[in-house]
């Protein structure tokens, strides 16, 4: 077998964030190679068919490239072509379907980049991974069941269907009020009293009228406490009731990989956030080369860091390197 290449840098994540950085990378001249365990801007690949995002355009802009849209919010499918284009523009080097096991840092300061492919070598390591990956689970029985869904594509499989969404966030939301629209009767199970403040603006009206006239039904201050082919058991205020049931979108979040980023040696500085340890200057972590970039920077906190406001941490990363 032949000597293992070394590269200046390893991007883990080829999201808008790690492409990010692979530009500012690739203006400095840095032998620069990222690592998609999907298809490219796998994430936003795997958003709901007809999500809008709440950034405009130019928010979601890299790479000094314009991002040209009629709306003033883009679609899903608007930021895939966009992303796409900034792909071949720069011509990035990327491998995708490949995905990264573990990073660990050698004695001589390089580190092993391990993927199901083949391993690497580099000098500096950036995880730019997101946190779409893994759901945070309602941990209760039933949840297993294949009518448990933790991620949604579009309304029609649900159409004239008994569906309950749990949560109140962006993403449940949109499913309710998307699958209402296609016929579904749809039952909300929320945890808090009311519709997150943070959904956005142009539809938490809407999902609230849809509540106060009765054609969503939403029970608040609610949890799920078991899941049946046929039914789920809530716990509401007023005591355990049961509904009949044929599926359960239980869209309540998502988290990073933390256990990938402390096998790689990051510490977690806040346990409450699981928020791991960076230099927020250079986003550098505890360990020395190994740089953190984008959405997982927030821990659990996922509403911390958008594309928006951590477009950023490419050229602080890249200045710290060179």
């Amino acid at each position: 077998m032949g000597a293992v290449k070394t590269y200046d840098l390893i991007i883990i994540g080829g999201g808008p964030i790690g492409m990010a950085c692979a530009i500012a990378a690739q203006k400095k001249g840095l032998n620069y190679l990222i690592l998609e365990k999907g298809a490219l801007v796998n994430s936003l690949f795997n958003y709901p068919l007809y999500m809008t995002f709440f950034s405009t355009a130019e928010r979601l802009e890299i790479g000094d490239i314009p991002f040209s849209c009629i709306a003033p919010k883009p679609g899903r499918q608007e930021a895939l072509e966009y992303y796409r284009n900034i792909h071949k523009y720069f011509k990035l080097n990327i491998n995708l379907f490949e995905q990264v096991s573990a990073v660990k840092k050698q004695p001589n300061g390089l580190f092993d980049v391990t993927t199901n492919k083949t391993a690497y070598s580099a000098k500096n390591v950036v995880i730019a991974t997101g946190f779409y990956d893994i759901p945070v689970y309602l941990n209760v029985w039933g949840e297993d069941l294949p009518k448990v869904r933790h991620y949604y594509k579009e309304g029609h499989e649900f159409a004239f269907r008994k569906i309950i969404v749990v949560g109140a966030n962006n993403s449940s939301v949109d499913a309710a009020l998307e699958c209402w629209r296609k016929g579904a009767d749809v039952t909300m199970v929320i945890r808090k009293g009311e519709i997150n403040d943070r959904v956005k603006y142009w539809v938490k009206p809407d999902v609230e009228n849809r509540i106060a006239e009765g054609s969503i039904k939403a029970y608040f201050y609610s949890e799920i406490t078991e899941i049946r082919e046929d039914a789920v058991d809530i716990l509401t205020p007023e005591g355990t009731i049961t509904l009949e049931n044929d599926f359960v979108l239980a869209l309540t979040g998502y988290r990073p990989n933390l256990e990938f980023l402390q096998n790689s040696g990051i510490e977690i500085s806040n346990e409450a956030t699981r928020t791991p340890r960076y230099n927020p200057d250079t986003m550098e972590s505890n360990v020395k080369g190994l740089y953190l970039a984008g959405v997982v920077c927030g821990g659990m906190e996922t509403h911390k860091w958008f594309i928006e406001n951590s477009r950023i941490h490419a050229d602080m990363i890249i200045n710290a390197i060179v």
